[in-house]
């Protein structure tokens, strides 16, 4: 038996959890899948690599059984790999949960009183998906597990904005394209939230005033171009401002640098960011589980981008 009193699971039963897309239905789920997956790591002790270009990220390589499979690099700094500490931030992070949802003014202030700690936000977060992702690098089919972690983190900050009383779905929205009778653009939101009032229903194609669209992706790599678009095209199409923000868990991959394969890259386009943040136009709220340094330490990108837990705790009741 596990610590927690369950039946301990191994990497094929945290697999097929993984790819049912009916396995996390609510924010336990996610607990309980990345302890699951931490106590895997004690029980078995797969390799532990730590990259001798960023040597604050590790890999963790799995046995013959699983081809020597390698994880995404972890940022061990962010990553829980202890159970017992996982189970004190989690705790720390279900208060905070509580103490957002329930203040009516300052909430760093309340979280302060309560002497509890907001890193523990982004640790939590960037734990559970890391593990859900670790877990999705064990299997075969590379894709499929790519895919299928996007969806998960999709879900995962879905259920965290959810906890603390925001409504928030998915939504796919038609817009009638001006000048044009008859013709209209399609667009698949990953998420659209309200705080002043309830949300209108996921079916429906409206996106009101008071709503608020979020982007949320494992990464930028590929996509940063998109969420400035969809900001500008539905700010035009509607005829008046859209809130758009963009949600990530890094912007990081592993690479080969001089013959090792534990290298660690960058995927963070800063050109390409600024470029579209000064000619085209500003996102209402750019958030990272982890950030890369350059986004805390060049001035006119600290100016743009802020952690997970700021958006939680200070940015989302200010929208």
């Amino acid at each position: 038996m596990s610590p927690s009193g369950r039946t301990p699971l191994g990497i094929k039963q945290l697999q097929q959890k993984i790819c049912n897309k009916e396995g996390f239905p609510d924010l336990d789920s996610y607990f309980a899948a990345c302890k699951s997956f931490l106590e895997f790591l004690a029980r078995v002790h797969p390799t532990r690599i730590v990259s001798p270009t960023s040597p604050n990220y590790i890999f963790f390589q799995y046995d013959k059984a699983h081809g020597h499979r390698i994880t995404r690099p972890l940022n061990a700094d962010l990553f829980i790999e202890d159970t017992q500490t996982f189970e004190r931030d989690l705790q720390h992070f279900r208060n905070i949960l509580e103490v957002i949802s329930t203040s009516r003014s300052d909430r760093e202030e309340a979280i302060r009183k309560r002497k509890l700690e907001p890193s523990s936000i982004d640790k939590v977060v960037y734990t559970i998906q890391q593990s859900l992702g670790s877990v999705g690098d064990s299997l075969q089919n590379a894709n499929q597990s790519r895919k299928r972690i996007g969806q998960l983190f999709e879900g995962l900050i879905r259920a965290i904005i959810n906890a603390i009383g925001v409504a928030c779905e998915p939504r796919t929205v038609k817009i009638p394209l001006p000048g044009h009778p008859g013709r209209q653009m399609s667009y698949e939101l990953d998420l659209v939230f309200s705080r002043g009032k309830a949300i209108v229903a996921s079916e429906t194609n409206v996106l009101s005033a008071e709503e608020i669209v979020g982007s949320v992706k494992t990464t930028s790599k590929d996509r940063i171009d998109k969420v400035f678009l969809d900001k500008f095209l539905l700010t035009r199409l509607l005829g008046r401002d859209v809130r758009v923000i963009a949600i990530f868990l890094h912007d990081v991959q592993r690479a080969k640098k001089k013959g090792n394969i534990f290298g660690v890259n960058s995927t963070f386009k800063s050109n390409h960011f600024l470029g579209y943040t000064l000619a085209l136009n500003r996102l209402d709220g750019v958030y990272y589980v982890d950030p890369r340094p350059v986004m805390t330490q060049a001035p006119e990108l600290s100016r743009e981008i802020s952690s997970f837990a700021r958006f939680l705790t200070t940015d989302l009741w200010k929208l």
